[in-house]
């Protein structure tokens, strides 16, 4: 069976990954399958840049396998742009209450239409043979004036969906994984992974065969 390596140790990430990409005749594996896995630093300047960087970094790792990797975070125009590619330290503070709580604070004098945000998730996929495939998600939405909701993680008690009505730390996963960011990335790479698979099955069958 093919493998597929999935570039991140987030738990949360993990658990929307393994759900969106269920049922594919593959074995996933993250970085916490593999020992002693060495940290591929994030010094890109934007979500592509960090994405493309674990991508390459951890090729390496999975020879004649899939490798995948993601960065995403969320973005808030009137506050030029951060947390952005900063989310997951936002602030050097050490969890999700503590960067939410700051986020708040940044925010306090805000309203309206400056509380626009949007979430962004970048996948970079690095292929067998040294191919390289990137897949986009974005949504819109506001930064809440309070927490509401402990599903999901990071901002997601913050973060106002106008559609769904709520917040995405009330959203179910199923809600979340239809709307969301990285909802829209990953199943834009299953397509293509669905298409690349079915392609191969004729070719590695014939070769069983011989």
């Amino acid at each position: 069976m093919t493998d597929l390596l999935f570039a991140t140790t987030n738990p949360g990430k993990q658990r929307e990954i393994r759900g969106l990409l269920s049922g594919l005749p593959l074995r996933l594996l993250f970085l916490n399958d593999l020992p002693a896995v060495p940290e591929v630093e994030e010094t890109g300047a934007t979500f592509e840049e960090n994405a493309r960087l674990k991508a390459r970094g951890y090729a390496a790792l999975l020879p004649g396998g899939y490798v995948a990797a993601e960065d995403s975070g969320i973005v808030v125009p009137a506050l030029g742009g951060e947390p952005g590619v900063y989310s997951a330290r936002f602030g050097g503070r050490p969890d999700d209450l503590s960067r939410n709580e700051l986020l708040l604070e940044r925010m306090a004098s805000l309203d309206g239409e400056a509380r626009a945000a949007y979430y962004e998730a970048i996948v970079v996929l690095m292929e067998p043979g040294g191919a390289e495939r990137l897949f986009r998600g974005r949504v819109h939405g506001f930064i809440a004036k309070v927490p509401e909701g402990e599903r999901g993680f990071g901002y997601d008690p913050l973060f106002y969906h106008p559609s769904l009505g709520k917040t995405f730390g009330r959203a179910s996963q199923e809600e979340k994984d239809r709307l969301s960011h990285r909802g829209e990335a990953i199943r834009a790479l299953r397509s293509y992974l669905e298409s690349v698979l079915k392609e191969r099955a004729p070719d590695e069958a014939r070769e069983e065969n011989g």
